[in-house]
């Protein structure tokens, strides 16, 4: 995710350069057809197909910054449930007997959201599981379809044997069993937006229709504007073509591009406050790289 305060020239051209060069090579092909072979340009509707096609792409715009936003939600509900596990951790289990469980606890808990973290990018979750787990928990959760859900019921069963042992009782188990639940639902919610694209309809119809309308730009306007006809078409075609891209941008919020969510830097953030939580040391916070990108 971009966090500097201003939109910096290279990732704007980064985005727009490729559309913006073939749109300005058409109207230029337009515009000199126009002068050497003159001929009467149709009357195209420009105005109400770009009326027509603004609020389309605003639509389309508006649904996938929903789905961005629910995304940045749900991860801001799994930071404040992974404090809530480590504070309970901490608060219910003084016994010095059980110091080893609820480090076990807290480091599962970090295990948990990385493997979440790469499982949502689609990237190998062995790493980042090995670090955190021991050998024999390591390969249990390898074992499962979905290694951060395994994860997960490792700690249910964690906090069932705090209880059996006498560590926990039944009301602070309840407790604790209902914080995993909001981080159960956090991840369904979040698998629902990566395994539930925008409807065919809202991707493909505003790709065409948005291309088609920046080939009839230069022709419906090349009467009117002549030899401006290449600025003006294209600036005006570049708009309709950045609405398109912003959609495309924002509809998956987690597939680690440079618009997407910070994943990477909410996991070390939970990292740190669970970590310091149980008095130990925790690694530094992740800082945006050169390009001001926060991943």
């Amino acid at each position: 995710m971009i966090v500097t305060p201003a939109p910096r020239l290279g990732h704007i051209i980064a985005g727009v350069w490729r559309p913006l060069a073939l749109l300005f090579v058409w109207d230029v092909i337009v515009t000199v057809t126009y002068y050497l072979l003159p001929f009467t340009a149709p009357g195209l509707p420009v105005t109400l197909f770009g009326t027509v096609l603004g609020l389309f792409l605003g639509f389309r715009s508006n649904s996938a910054y929903a789905r961005w936003w629910e995304g940045r939600q749900l991860w801001g509900l799994m930071i404040n449930a992974s404090r809530n596990i480590a504070r309970a951790a901490v608060n219910f289990l003084p016994d010095p007997e059980a110091v080893g469980l609820k480090q076990r606890l807290v480091r599962r808990q970090i295990a948990y959201v990385n493997a979440l973290r790469c499982q949502l990018r689609r990237q190998p979750q062995e790493e980042v599981v090995h670090r955190y787990l021991r050998q024999g928990e390591t390969d249990e959760a390898l074992s499962r379809v979905n290694v951060a859900n395994g994860v997960l019921d490792g700690n249910g069963r964690l906090i069932a044997e705090a209880r059996d042992k006498g560590w926990l009782d039944t009301i602070q188990q309840a407790q604790m069993e209902a914080v995993l639940v909001d981080i159960a639902n956090a991840q369904g919610g979040m698998e629902r937006l990566k395994n539930t694209p925008l409807p065919h309809q809202y991707r493909w119809l505003p790709t065409v229709f948005t291309h088609l309308f920046c080939v009839l730009l230069p022709i419906g306007l090349v009467e009117t504007l002549q030899y401006a006809t290449p600025l003006g078409s294209t600036l005006a075609g570049v708009m309709f073509l950045a609405v398109l891209i912003i959609g495309d941008q924002l509809v998956d919020p987690f597939a680690g591009e440079v618009h997407d969510l910070p994943l990477t830097q909410m996991c070390r953030t939970i990292e740190i406050d669970l970590l310091q939580a149980i008095g130990e040391d925790a690694p530094p916070p992740i800082q945006p790289d050169a390009d001001g990108v926060l991943w």
